[in-house]
């Protein structure tokens, strides 16, 4: 344990299985609402990343996603479907680093079910544009980092840690076991 961590009073690792880790997965995309989506894991030394919007996560922890089949994410998924995507829902909390396999369909129910009329500047046929595909990350393994108690409990809890020299931090980090 590092010393940060043996000066804290406070529990601040927990690790989240099954339907907590979904609801936490929730939680923390609602907040960003858009992520670093890298792909190219596998198959070389750097990574490609772009920022996307997430479009919806479901009961099962999935994320849903749209891109366009003349892109480069899309070859890049063809050609390897490990990515990581990494969130951030506010300037001091609500991070979230997930990796998993994504796939990519042609789901007409499911691009109508993930469909806004702002995505037209993107899919110039609107909802019918032919180059429009659903991706599914599933995620394999995730990590997250947050508060337990939101932004003014910790900022409290560091003003009295500084006035006292005391780690009173009220972080909470673990690994996320869909």
């Amino acid at each position: 344990m590092n010393s940060i961590n043996q000066n804290q009073p406070e529990m601040n690792h927990q690790d989240l299985y099954g339907a907590d880790a979904v609801r936490k997965i929730q939680e923390l995309v609602k907040l960003a609402e858009n992520c670093f989506f890298c792909t190219s894991l596998e198959n070389g030394p750097a990574s490609s990343a772009r920022p996307m919007n997430i479009r919806e996560v479901d009961d099962d922890g999935q994320l849903w996603l749209l891109c366009a089949s003349d892109s480069f994410l899309y070859e890049e998924l063809i050609a390897d479907p490990v990515v990581r995507l990494y969130f951030q829902g506010s300037t001091h909390s609500d991070f979230l680093q997930l990796t998993g396999r994504a796939t990519v369909t042609a789901d007409k129910a499911k691009i109508k079910q993930l469909w806004e009329p702002i995505l037209k500047t993107w899919f110039t046929e609107g909802l019918d544009d032919p180059r429009i595909r659903v991706i599914r990350v599933s995620p394999t393994e995730g990590y997250y980092w947050d508060t337990k108690h939101g932004m003014a409990v910790a900022g409290v809890k560091m003003l009295i840690g500084s006035l006292i020299g005391k780690t009173l931090d009220d972080s909470i980090e673990g690994e996320l076991h869909v």
